[in-house]
């Protein structure tokens, strides 16, 4: 079994041998440089008056003076010292193989090595470590400029970075139309952009003012789109105030049809106007309801007070028929016409009753009309009173209903105007027939 070196000397050369490699990234392993304090006579001396000397390619050179004791002391302490340089040494090639510092700081080190050397109080192999040197300062030259192609690399993708959030940025600043999603974004950039290092001071100004533009290009979009919006919305306040001003005018209004179908337009016209500014759309749509509520409820009252006056009409038109009915023209025709004349005048004094009941009602009243007039058609014809008076008679009937519907109409009553007609109609049809009797005879 091989005893392994477990030195800290052996532990850094393996190091540097391990992490350092060639341009073509074959292992480059560092000289080795002799232990100097395992036999420092090896490399100096200790002459009688104490002058130390070290051994060098060009001879002898004299480093100090030794007069504190035994000469192998002597000798020992510069071979620590240089050993101590060595380690330095180790040390540089250590950090640059783990990249713990900055190359560049590695190289100045390794030069004030290289420039202390040649007069430097030690003794061990100079010539080693001159080299080991050597082999340190091209190692850190070349991690110096891989330092210089790795930073420009990083300022390379750094600026990328940059461009493309300004990129982003302007685009966000000329075409975003969701304000909040988009404002959030532009901070999250510049949160990102302040971790964005190793730009040039030029080019990160220059992509600075670019993205400093977008952002307040961004910003007065922005404002002059809530001062359009602040703007609309003062004016959605002013027009639906006016609508429940408007609105809340008509809650007493009586004229149920026409007061509803304004409320409908009130209402379409209310949802075409936009939104009015929060703190004062809500107030305004409660105003607004509780207008509609009073008229329409103001209107079920009334409409029920109506159906009730209505049906309570229909009952008394009722029992009236079963008065009609009983008229018998052929026991007495003029008996029987005056007492349709009174049901029919009573009739129209009773009023409304419920749409659905009109046609029902109104029909038995014409079939006791039909059946008076069918009875006087037929005694005409069988008495063949005196023509001339008979049609005196009927154009008297005819001007009279006429009257009595020009009178209604006038009043504005056109129901009862209506009835009048209707009866002026069968007068004049008897006046027809009695003038065609006298034509014919």
């Amino acid at each position: 079994m091989t005893h392994q070196d477990t030195t800290p000397e052996s532990v850094a050369n393996k190091a540097v041998a391990d992490s350092t490699t060639s341009n073509t990234g074959s292992p480059a392993v560092a000289p080795a440089v002799p232990k100097a304090s395992a036999d420092p006579s090896r490399w100096g001396r200790v002459d009688a008056d104490g002058t130390v000397y070290v051994s060098t390619a060009d001879g002898e050179r004299a480093i100090g003076s030794w007069q504190a004791g035994d000469a192998t002391e002597g000798l020992a302490l510069y071979a620590r010292k240089f050993d101590d340089m060595v380690t330095e040494v180790e040390l540089l090639e250590t950090r640059l193989g783990t990249h713990a510092g900055e190359p560049k700081h590695t190289l100045t080190s390794a030069k004030h090595l290289q420039e202390a050397l040649p007069e430097a109080a030690v003794i061990g192999d100079l010539a080693a470590l001159d080299a080991r040197i050597q082999h340190l300062l091209a190692r850190a030259e070349e991690a110096v400029e891989g330092a210089k192609h790795e930073k420009e690399r990083a300022r390379a993708e750094a600026i990328a970075r940059k461009e493309a959030l300004v990129a982003e940025a302007e685009e966000i600043a000329h075409e975003a139309t969701h304000w909040k999603s988009a404002g959030d974004r532009l901070r999250k950039i510049l949160d990102e952009w302040k971790k964005v290092r190793g730009v040039d001071r030029k080019t990160d100004e220059q992509l600075w003012r670019r993205f400093s533009k977008a952002r307040d290009a961004f910003s007065r979009r922005r404002g002059s789109h809530f001062a359009e919006l602040d703007r609309q919305r003062a004016a959605s306040k002013s027009r639906k105030q006016e609508l429940v001003e408007e609105a809340e005018a008509l809650t007493e209004s009586s004229e149920w049809g026409d007061a509803a179908n304004r409320y409908k337009q009130l209402m379409a016209e209310w949802k075409a106007t936009g939104r009015a500014p929060k703190d004062s759309d809500e107030a305004l749509w409660q105003r607004f309801r509780a207008a509609q509520d009073r008229f329409f409820s103001r209107r079920s009252e009334a409409f029920s007070e109506r159906d009730a006056e209505f049906a309570a009409n229909a009952k008394i038109k009722e029992e009236l028929l079963v008065e009609a009915e009983q008229i018998d023209p052929s026991a007495d025709l003029k008996t029987a016409q005056s007492q349709l004349q009174r049901v029919q005048e009573r009739w129209d004094e009773i009023g409304k009753v419920p749409r659905e009941r009109m046609r029902e009602l109104e029909g038995r009243l014409r079939g006791v009309a039909d059946k008076v007039r069918d009875a006087a058609d037929a005694q005409w014809r069988r008495t063949d009173p005196e023509a001339q008076a008979r049609v005196d008679q009927f154009r008297e009937r005819v001007e009279q209903f006429e009257a009595q519907a020009e009178k209604a109409r006038a009043a504005g009553d056109e129901r009862r105007a209506k009835k009048a007609d209707e009866q002026a109609a069968q007068w004049r049809e008897w006046l027809q027939a009695a003038e065609q009797a006298i034509a014919s005879r």
